[in-house]
């Protein structure tokens, strides 16, 4: 790590600094609803849930090729058509889901705690928000949560050429505020995306937020910090720049 103080922080969005998982969970929680009580399934209604969050998990997305809407109402389509077989159903398959991309987003807020940590820590340094996914997804969340007005700058990454963890992202984003990789710190979730590349890109540090105590594969990225909550990040900032100071 450089000898230069933090000027810039990037965070990562879902489940960094909005409990991403949280509403998808409450979104399929008012499908399965739903499907129980307007069309009577029983455990069916659980089972199309699951599937789809599988296929969530699994989702290629090629903006060129389809809309999310398509493609994610195709997710439920197929999963309704495996469970219950029999002809296709598009119109329930859209009911649900917009019914989870809904609730979802109603969900989706910034914690008060989370504001104020924000607000105070750009009165040091610059903030970024640096996510990766589908422009209109990625888009509709930033709004549903009300978090632009915390950060200098925004940056989707499916509005870009390469998303996390490419390098070149993470140079767009230090032209954007006008900062050295060196000056920088990564904050997020996920090791494959945050981390790596907040190291291809030579960034000051990175910083794991491992809610749920998880081990990580011997082949994942290492960080140079873990903490169990964002909320941690202040405290952190201080010591890495304190390190400076002695060092200096």
């Amino acid at each position: 790590m450089g000898l230069s103080r933090v000027r810039a922080v990037f965070f990562d969005l879902d489940n960094t600094l909005i409990d991403t998982a949280g509403a998808s969970r409450r979104g399929m929680l008012e499908v399965i609803k739903l499907l129980q009580s307007k069309y009577h399934y029983k455990e069916e209604a659980e089972i199309i849930c699951d599937k789809v969050q599988v296929k969530l998990s699994k989702e290629c997305f090629h903006p060129y090729n389809t809309c999310i809407t398509d493609l994610r109402t195709s997710h439920w389509e197929e999963a309704i058509q495996e469970t219950k077989g029999g002809a296709a159903n598009r119109e329930l398959a859209e009911e649900c889901y917009f019914l989870w991309k809904s609730t979802r987003l109603q969900h989706m807020t910034l914690a008060e705690d989370v504001k104020a940590m924000l607000t105070e820590l750009r009165k040091e340094v610059r903030l970024l928000l640096l996510t990766n996914g589908d422009r209109q997804t990625q888009r509709e969340k930033i709004e549903a949560c009300a978090c632009q007005s915390y950060f200098d700058a925004v940056v989707v990454g499916g509005e870009q050429r390469e998303e996390k963890p490419a390098p070149s992202i993470f140079y767009y984003c230090c032209n954007l505020l006008g900062v050295q990789p060196g000056d920088c710190v990564m904050v997020g979730d996920t090791l494959e995306t945050d981390i790596q590349g907040g190291l291809n890109a030579g960034l000051k540090a990175t910083v794991w937020i491992n809610k749920n105590g998880i081990v990580p594969l011997k082949s994942s990225p290492v960080p140079h910090y873990i903490v169990s909550s964002v909320l941690e990040l202040p405290a952190l900032l201080q010591s890495i720049d304190c390190k400076v100071s002695m060092s200096a």
